[in-house]
């Protein structure tokens, strides 16, 4: 067991070297999906809860999932790409990358800021240091970046999100409850057939005879 833990930890540190904003959101999803299975499992299986309370503790533990991940996951992209993207477009950059876009500002001084000037592709042609010194920048403001939206998301967004939908999801299970459905009101009715009355015609008489022999009409 201790080995594939190490061998697990091996990979992700192999994975996500270069890119620990993207280890901090996956290894966090990957918590959260392991988190809310067990929670509902835990649900489902346990006797002591009646039937009942599972059809409802089990889809308010499957929303709070959903809630959990899809916030966390929306708010740390977000984040991180813009961030990211600031970064790249030369808004954020360490004081020696200034003074190399500053010594070539005939080149890159009205491309900096614009979404299609890559930063990175640039500092291809200045010394190593330099690069070095972007790319750890980069790395720590994307990582403070993506860890402040994930305590935000956890903290403040999710709860708000999750009180709501709970509440509606009580509320639901409130009013099924107060008014249960009988059987009597899902039975189909049945059209009874309306007995008619047969009257018999009485047949048209053409005449009768007089005492005579002669046909009256």
């Amino acid at each position: 067991m201790a080995k594939l833990f190490q061998n697990a930890f091996n990979w992700i540190a192999k994975k996500f070297a270069d890119n620990p904003p993207k280890m901090i959101i996956t290894t966090s999803v990957i918590g959260w999906g392991l988190s809310s299975l067990a929670q509902i499992l835990a649900v489902a299986v346990n006797p002591r809860i009646k039937e009942e309370q599972k059809l409802f503790l089990i889809p308010q533990e499957f929303n709070d999932a959903l809630v959990n991940i899809g916030a966390f996951l929306c708010i740390t992209l977000l984040t991180k790409n813009t961030v990211a993207n600031l970064f790249k477009t030369g808004k954020f950059a360490p004081k020696c990358v200034r003074e190399y876009l500053n010594k070539n500002a005939k080149m890159y001084k009205n491309s900096i800021g614009k979404l299609d000037f890559n930063l990175e592709e640039v500092l291809k042609n200045s010394d190593i240091k330099t690069q070095k010194a972007f790319k750890t920048y980069k790395t720590f403001g994307t990582t403070v970046a993506t860890v402040g939206a994930g305590i935000l998301a956890t903290n403040v967004v999710t709860p708000i999100i999750r009180n709501k939908m709970a509440s509606a999801v009580q509320k639901s299970y409130i009013d099924g409850q107060r008014n249960p459905v009988t059987a009597a009101e899902i039975t189909p009715q049945t059209n009874t057939e309306k007995k008619t009355e047969v009257h018999s015609v009485p047949k048209p008489q053409l005449g009768t005879l007089s005492s005579k022999g002669a046909m009256r009409i």
